[in-house]
């Protein structure tokens, strides 16, 4: 501990300016603000080594600001900047006197919290993880951290007091578990090794606490940026995923209502066409569904199509294209296409209908690799009533799918946005 618990201020004995003395009784090193020297709180305040204050780090914390964090209040005592190749983040070390010591720290704009862990953790090493096969993990009590990185930083900046003694350059291998809402950092230099806590804090939350006149602007998702939610998210997620099952499983008895075949089936050669076929309609509230089915191989006909009602007066016009091609290539054997098609109509009333049918155009396709061309020679047409279509519940189960499925997928991409920094390659855990 210091030389005096009770000491508030103390002169710098390398360059004379007051400091202040905020830290409490665990203090070991105090960096004078005004010339970097860093002086040893246990002798005297005697002068250690100097920092170069060029370096000075951009952060809106400031030694001797007070606010709450996470209900505690905490006292900014010390400002550590770290950085690892050309990433920067600073360490704020606090104190309370009924909390002891933290830090907050500042990383591309979000705030976190950490704390010395003591539960019993196993330790998580660097040569733990390059011999597992798989994401090595460790347990605390009920909770599973997951490894996520390794990294090797140094202290670039430091400025206050400290319950250690920085050194500029000195190596930290920082070994890191992650959970859904905590981080483990198993840290260790050449002389000693920490277990530290962090959990993310409310930015605008602290801000205000601390006084800060602007927002902090956070960059990215950090890992441990807990996801915002609307409040009912869940409810969405089960309620419309809940209604797309309701609505799959309407859709597939409805597709399996296939209606009835009518008696009235024709078969005609194409150069019989047009021809008129007449049917009767007893269901006029479902559907009645005109099918086509052609011969021809490698080539593609145009049929137009009209249906009158019982009434003489003309339904529809419309037209369908039967078209299917053929063949080989190095790949082996393929096709596209068919030679079938269908279409459906409410029918307004019950009675007889005509359906007359012409073929307007055609043609032979030969390709590299095709087998031979056979034009359209014949026909088949059938003719159902009521017939269900599952097409609408389909539509409807596909909103309900997206209203459920919007919040899971949210939630996904979060999470994939919080893992996206880890150094572990997931093809490891195959």
């Amino acid at each position: 501990m210091s030389l005096n618990p009770d000491l508030k201020t103390i002169n710098c004995t390398a360059c004379g300016a007051g400091l202040d003395v905020l830290g409490g009784g665990r203090v070991t090193t105090h960096i004078c603000a005004y010339c970097g020297t860093a002086l040893d709180a246990l002798d005297g305040y005697k002068a250690l080594v100097k920092f170069d204050r060029l370096d000075r780090p951009q952060t809106p914390f400031k030694i001797g600001m007070k606010g709450e964090i996470l209900g505690v209040e905490y006292t900014v005592i010390g400002l550590l900047e770290h950085k690892e190749r050309h990433w920067r983040w600073v360490d704020h070390q606090v104190f309370s006197p009924t909390h002891g010591y933290a830090f907050l720290t500042l990383e591309d704009g979000h705030l976190t919290f950490s704390r010395r862990f003591r539960k019993p953790v196993a330790w998580l090493s660097k040569t733990i993880v390059n011999r597992a096969e798989k994401r090595p993990q460790v347990r605390a009590g009920r909770e599973v951290f997951k490894y996520y990185e390794t990294s090797a930083s140094e202290v670039s900046f430091a400025e206050g007091e400290f319950t250690w003694a920085p050194r500029k350059g000195k190596k930290t291998h920082t070994v890191t578990a992650m959970s859904e809402a905590a981080m483990l950092s198993f840290s260790s230099t050449a002389r000693e090794r920490e277990i530290y806590h962090t959990v993310y804090v409310d930015q605008a939350e602290v801000a205000r606490s601390f006084g800060l006149t602007e927002p902090l602007k956070a960059k990215g998702t950090h890992a441990l940026q807990v996801q915002k939610s609307g409040a009912n998210d869940g409810f969405l997620a089960k309620a419309g995923l809940a209604c797309m099952a309701v609505c799959v499983v309407l859709g597939i008895f409805m597709f399996l209502q296939n209606g009835e075949r009518l008696p009235t089936q024709q078969r005609f050669g194409v150069s019989q066409l047009p021809v008129t076929i007449p049917f009767e309609v007893t269901q006029t509230g479902r559907l009645a569904r005109i099918e086509l089915q052609g011969n021809g191989r490698n080539s593609w006909s145009f049929l137009s199509v009209e249906l009158e009602d019982p009434e003489g007066e003309v339904l529809f016009e419309t037209g369908r294209t039967l078209e299917y091609y053929s063949g080989r290539d190095n790949e082996g054997s393929w096709s596209e296409g068919n030679n079938w098609a269908h279409l459906a109509f409410f029918p307004p009333m019950a009675g007889k209908y005509s359906l007359t049918l012409d073929m307007e155009e055609g043609d032979l396709w030969s390709g590299a690799g095709s087998s031979s061309p056979r034009r359209m020679s014949k026909m088949d047409v059938h003719i159902r009533t009521g017939v269900s279509s599952s097409f609408w519940l389909n539509l409807l189960a596909l909103v309900f799918g997206c209203i459920g499925g919007l919040p899971l997928l949210r939630r996904f991409l979060h999470k994939r946005a919080r893992w996206r920094g880890s150094d572990w390659v997931e093809e490891d855990d195959d």
